[in-house]
């Protein structure tokens, strides 16, 4: 039975979400043809989004009839927002119209739907849901796409998938799961040449701040690599794998002390095991799990598991029983469908 939305999405129990969204049929849209590039719209529209919504990516795979996002919803953000603030954020997304043709709205305008406090508070609301973040991704392309093909129809399931992820190992594991999907599908050799991914706009990132050779020692599995991310990640607008709060940093990433560098052995190590048909565990990676308090062996079964799945079952994800427990509890329920 289909769990209601707003039993998953429950901000006191996470603020993580893995969201997965099905072309209709799984026909191959979102590949598109020699016009409109979808997957390239998808890409700027996802960052797009990420600045107008209080909601921040740590990591997407657009592939040809499906994508993936892991979502942080950030609600204190969206407190801190002015009127003013959550009008100008609304209007990027939904521009006033004159003979429906969209204008630049004028300070006028802006002041008067500002002093609109209870509408200010519904759009406030909307710019920190889940929901409106993949509404604003995906209906936009479907008319888009649908404008291109020449007919009419849906183009994306009804529904779009939310996981709700409800610890630091497993939003690791989604991570690197959604980073390998077009290695899993043989569309790549390489994590970091996979078109359209966090993990390639992680490592152009890189290149763009003249660490290339940093990215070498990466593949080459080098220790030193796990310096890349000592402040390379803080202008980046993907959420940073290393959470530097402690050190000053005003930003908030996936975990403490596990580097950008650290997280790229992981993901190659992982990939490892579809070019190659194994995943060997360096000596390096080893003892970044071991630091982590983290069983290798679990996590690459558990990401190879993933990837070899066709769909997901559960709502819920956490490599430990006793945090399902506790959610469970906490939401008044028997038990949690696990998807880990």
């Amino acid at each position: 039975m289909t769990q209601p939305r707003s039993q998953i999405v429950n901000l006191s129990v996470t603020r993580w979400y893995h969201c997965i969204s099905r072309c209709v049929r799984q026909a191959f849209l979102i590949a598109g043809n020699e016009g409109f590039d979808r997957k390239a719209w998808l890409d700027h529209r996802i960052q797009e989004l990420d600045s107008v919504f209080a909601v921040s990516v740590a990591g997407y795979s657009l592939m040809d009839n499906h994508l993936h996002l892991l979502l942080r919803v950030d609600p204190d953000v969206a407190d801190a927002w002015t009127p003013i603030e959550v009008v100008q954020r609304w209007l990027t997304l939904y521009p006033l119209r004159t003979n429906r043709k969209p204008v630049a709205p004028t300070r006028e305008d802006i002041d008067r739907l500002a002093a609109d406090l209870k509408w200010v508070e519904q759009k406030r609301s909307r710019l920190t849901s889940l929901s409106w973040f993949m509404k604003c991704l995906k209906e936009p392309l479907s008319r888009k796409a649908n404008k291109e093909d020449k007919c009419r129809g849906t183009f994306f399931e009804g529904r779009f998938k939310s996981i709700a992820i409800l610890d630091e190992e497993s939003i690791l594991t989604v991570a690197a799961y959604i980073d390998l999907n077009p290695v899993a599908a043989g569309i790549c050799g390489l994590p970091e040449h996979s078109p359209f991914t966090s993990i390639k706009e992680r490592a152009e990132h890189l290149i763009a701040q003249g660490r290339l050779q940093d990215v070498a020692q990466i593949r080459n599995g080098s220790v030193a690599a796990q310096r890349v991310s000592e402040g390379i990640e803080q202008d980046h607008w993907l959420v940073p794998i290393e959470d530097r709060r402690s050190q000053g940093s005003t930003r908030e990433g996936i975990k403490e002390g596990f580097t950008l560098g650290q997280y790229l052995m992981l993901v190659d190590c992982m990939s490892r095991k579809f070019r190659e048909g194994k995943a060997s565990i360096s000596h390096e990676v080893e003892s970044i799990f071991d630091r982590l308090q983290m069983d290798a062996e679990r996590f690459l079964e558990r990401v190879a598991l993933m990837l070899t799945n066709q769909r997901f079952y559960g709502s819920f994800m956490s490599t430990s029983r006793s945090v399902l427990r506790q959610v469970a509890q906490k939401l008044g329920l028997r038990q949690l469908a696990n998807t880990a």
